[in-house]
């Protein structure tokens, strides 16, 4: 079956508002649930899989920083906020029967593993779902660049950006119906265009390393099968 695949160890790359539903705010264990159903269609395929998750959906670092917060303290929040929505991944995955780790930049040894590469690869290899909480464990980082990041350090051959549009777009396609939707992105474009799909400094640190990004929609039918074969299926940023 993995010969079937293009890519046979990917670094998902979540926004928390996957866990929230129609609200986009809090965690509904359905939703959860429907994640982990996404995950489990790659898995059968013998995908090796690492997840890093947002707090979008219940913290906002932005909010508190305009209200005058320090920008470390909105920052460590956000951090312990991915943590919860981890622990409530791993949980949605595990009434699944599907083995999973949580591992956090931060310690945290009651709830889950420190973050250690050399044993976050071996449970790859072990088949287990691996989720990396807690961002970089330093403030002034996104998760995007802390998906960048672990996708490097566990020699991922793809950063999967799963998000509920089906692509990069020249233009917010919720309001224009004329946007132009790319199928394929240098790293450069993408900078230069300022699309905002992923901060500057993860892209950067992809374009250094030759990380390839898939940018799709997670809900479409059958879309990360798709990616993970090579098919034709969101946006491909690339060298």
């Amino acid at each position: 079956m993995v010969s079937q695949l293009k890519y046979d160890r990917v670094l998902l790359k979540l926004g928390g508002e996957a866990l929230s539903g129609p609200s986009g705010v809090g965690i509904d264990p359905r939703e959860a649930e429907n994640v982990s159903g996404r995950i489990a269609t790659i898995l059968e395929l013998g995908v090796e899989v690492a997840v890093v998750i947002g707090a979008g959906n219940l913290w906002r670092g932005r909010s508190g920083i305009e209200r005058g917060m320090d920008r470390t303290t909105a920052d460590q929040m956000g951090m312990l906020a991915t943590v919860m929505n981890a622990i409530a991944l791993q949980d949605a995955l595990d009434r699944a029967g599907i083995e999973t780790r949580v591992q956090t930049a931060i310690e945290m040894r009651a709830l889950a593993e420190p973050y250690i590469r050399r044993r976050a690869i071996r449970h790859l290899e072990k088949g287990r779902v691996v989720i990396l909480g807690a961002g970089t464990g330093n403030p002034f980082f996104t998760t995007d660049t802390a998906g960048a990041l672990r996708a490097m350090e566990i020699d991922a051959g793809i950063l999967i950006k799963a998000t509920k549009v089906d692509g990069v777009y020249d233009t917010d396609p919720t309001e224009n119906s004329n946007a132009k939707k790319f199928e394929y992105l240098s790293y450069i474009d993408f900078l230069n265009r300022r699309l905002g799909v992923m901060d500057s400094t993860a892209l950067s640190l992809c374009m250094d390393n030759d990380l390839p990004i898939l940018v799709l929609d997670l809900w479409a039918k059958d879309s990360l099968v798709n990616a993970v074969k090579g098919g034709s299926v969101g946006t491909l940023i690339h060298q």
